[in-house]
């Protein structure tokens, strides 16, 4: 085994202690924003995968989500289709679909414009899939990855990645739970 000497010794304590100060100078600068969020909710429904594709699949349908009172849009199903959701009091949602798989009984669209004083996300997107459940039954799920309403460090807690887990999160499951009532009601 080689022995170092003394000032080989100090030269690399001192290397450490130089990188050690730059990067308490550099951290801020390689400090990162906002990390992507994801939310997933999901909901057995008491009916035939068929018919809650048929309530759920189109994209141009959004009247079981409670919040949502209008929706006007264009081209149906194909891919680049667009919807404007208009919500109760007013505020809208603009969205495209980006992904239909009729088939695979999914579809995932994307905001294109929302005040985040109405949903705190931005870069929001989300897939809507139905799948089997034992006993007939079919599972949907609904899945989302988005930023925080607030871009930059230090949000205000209304646009905080809490804040949007929580508004995406609580729009899921009432969403699906007015899913399966409409559909196991047969409204």
């Amino acid at each position: 085994m080689r022995m170092r000497s003394g000032a080989a010794i100090a030269g690399v304590a001192a290397l450490a202690v130089t990188a050690m100060a730059l990067n308490a100078v550099l951290e801020p600068v390689w400090a990162h924003g906002p990390t992507r969020q994801k939310v997933r909710e999901s909901i057995e429904i008491n009916a035939p995968q068929a018919k809650v594709w048929a309530a759920l699949g189109n994209f141009q349908d959004m009247s079981w989500l409670p919040p949502v009172t209008k929706t006007e849009g264009e081209k149906g199903n194909e891919i680049g289709a667009t919807r404007k959701l208009t919500l109760d009091g007013g505020a809208t949602v603009e969205e495209e679909l980006y992904k239909y798989e009729p088939d695979m009984l999914s579809y995932s669209y994307r905001i294109t414009k929302v005040d985040v004083k109405v949903l705190p996300v931005t870069n929001y997107s989300s897939t809507l899939t139905v799948s089997p459940a034992p006993d007939g039954k079919a599972k949907v799920e609904w899945a989302g990855a988005f930023y925080r309403g607030f871009p930059n460090n230090d949000p205000p807690p209304e646009l905080n990645d809490e804040a949007a887990k929580a508004a995406v999160s609580g729009l899921y499951k009432a969403g699906l739970e007015a899913l399966k009532k409409k559909i196991e009601s047969g409204s």
